[in-house]
């Protein structure tokens, strides 16, 4: 089996160590009261001020609309053969794929209230769009191409981790719809789906997704994605199950 690809020279390894940075400290930032990513669709910042707060719904457009544009942009710029970026690549229009849905269902599907500080929404923005240009670097340029078993694979995965995750996403989304006005003010894990046997099925969905885009790029970088994801949802997840 041949080595998986990383990004050369000293660039290289500053972008593989602070990966592995990221995805060693993620989950102890995350459960973490005092460290943890304060956002959310139920984010209450009421008492701050429009200067320094979005609405909720704005904030995770902000999140998620940067890296799909950024991955709708290399794909077309890669189509026209412009110089300096990657070829378009199968795991550079999962990503598109990933964050388009991500747009539409905060758009469409997801119940918001409050605000959110508009700091934390912008350093994800800023990372997710990092993630997919790296994806689409090295998927795009790595010349260690998946094999076709490989591709089929991360495919199906991929598609696997978007249903579900969107599924789930659509339990929470009815369950905030029919919940009182008390309750929408909180998390509350809804019946159906897998959320009997695993606390944040959409966040498992998610990283089963992630796996996907990770193997058919078939590069080192982008299973440290994955890894990085991994960790920073676990976090998340176990924060969310923790008493408030």
């Amino acid at each position: 089996m041949d080595q998986l690809a990383t990004f050369p020279g000293v660039t290289g390894q500053v972008i593989t160590a602070l990966q592995l940075f990221i995805a060693a400290t993620s989950y102890s930032v995350e459960t973490n009261a005092k460290t943890r990513a304060q956002y959310s669709k139920f984010s209450r910042a009421n008492d701050k001020t429009t200067t320094t707060t979005w609405p909720s719904r704005v904030a995770m457009m902000i999140i998620y609309t940067p890296a799909f544009l950024a991955s709708a942009a290399i794909l077309i710029m890669g189509m026209y053969g412009v110089k300096s970026v990657p070829l378009p690549s199968l795991a550079t229009f999962f990503c598109c794929i990933q964050f388009a849905k991500r747009c539409l269902e905060v758009m469409f599907l997801h119940k918001y209230s409050g605000r959110t500080d508009k700091g934390t929404p912008t350093q994800i923005s800023v990372y997710y769009t990092l993630v997919t240009v790296l994806i689409a670097y090295a998927s795009g340029s790595s010349g260690h191409d998946a094999s076709i078993q490989m591709i089929s694979v991360g495919t199906a995965l991929f598609v696997v981790g978007i249903i579900g995750n969107f599924y789930h996403h659509y339990l929470l989304a009815n369950l905030r719809s029919s919940s009182s006005s008390k309750d929408k003010a909180k998390y509350v894990a809804p019946r159906g789906g897998l959320f009997s046997f695993v606390a944040t099925p959409h966040y498992l969905f998610e990283l089963i997704g992630w796996l996907g885009i990770a193997i058919v790029s078939n590069h080192l970088n982008s299973y440290l994605v994955f890894a990085s994801m991994t960790s920073y949802l676990s976090g998340r997840a176990v924060a969310q199950e923790s008493p408030r």
